[in-house]
């Protein structure tokens, strides 16, 4: 038994070594926002965790960016800001930086954890399907956040169909071990963006509802988790800002802790 626990403890090192020589160097891409936040001290540690966003061509209804596209929406503030999260409520070894990935890129199966914001908005190529397939199959986890109504419902869906023709989009039970692997989240709500506080706002582009789907491997498992008609980046972007509504950030950084744990684990 202790020869065992010695070869098992041997592999998880080597693991974790091979871990860290793959990640990629941390990169700075330009602000797209009025919310600059300075580069971390210790951006370039290798660590066993880093927050992952993934780069994303869009289509023509793509919002504030531009040629640039809706990729970078919230970015870099809510990754920073997300991550110290993570690091004060779990004893992940966490980066605090995040790192950008460009799905034409192999990189991106170097990390076992993404997040894409306002996909809605996205527009996939038929090989960027094929890689994304081929990265959850694998055991990739994909959270995707801040979409809304039944028009970037369905823009959503002409890409998201192509990389999972076969797979049902299912609304998560409350049951499901997501909502509770550090935190039991039976008690959600829509979560609004900075947008809304002035009161001019309560939803976007009808999305009324909020509603937590997901897509399952074949073992049980959630692959995709989605918070669809929320604004989760913004909690984690505006969490410092005595106007933003504590309530939101305090369920959109138990929600994310949850993802990140849940794809570390199942």
């Amino acid at each position: 038994m202790r020869r065992r626990l010695l070869t098992c403890g041997s592999l998880v090192a080597i693991s974790v070594t091979a871990l860290f020589a793959l990640q990629a160097t941390f990169r700075q891409f330009p602000g797209m926002e009025d919310d600059h936040v300075p580069v971390p001290p210790d951006a370039y540690e290798k660590t066993e965790w880093a927050f992952t966003r993934l780069m994303y061509p869009s289509g023509r209804h793509a919002s504030v960016f531009g040629q640039i596209g809706s990729w970078p929406t919230d970015y870099p503030k809510a990754d920073r800001q997300f991550v110290q999260g993570v690091r004060r409520l779990t004893r992940i070894h966490t980066r605090s930086s995040e790192q950008v990935v460009d799905l034409d890129s192999d990189e991106v199966f170097n990390w076992p954890w993404l997040y894409a914001v306002e996909v809605g908005h996205w527009s996939l190529t038929d090989a960027e399907c094929a890689k994304m397939r081929e990265y959850l199959l694998r055991g990739g986890f994909l959270m995707l956040d801040d979409f809304w109504g039944p028009e970037e419902w369905g823009r959503f869906m002409e890409s998201m169909r192509l990389v999972f023709p076969d797979r049902p989009i299912v609304e998560i039970e409350d049951k499901d071990s997501i909502f509770h692997t550090v935190y039991d989240l039976d008690d959600r709500y829509q979560i609004l963006g900075q947008w809304a506080l002035h009161g001019r706002m309560t939803y976007r582009s009808d999305g009324t509802v909020a509603h937590w789907r997901g897509i399952y491997d074949d073992h049980g498992h959630i692959m995709v988790a989605m918070s669809f008609n929320s604004d989760i980046g913004d909690s984690w972007e505006w969490a410092d800002d005595p106007r933003y509504p504590e309530k939101f950030s305090a369920l959109g950084i138990r929600i994310g802790v949850n993802y990140v744990v849940y794809s570390m684990t199942h």
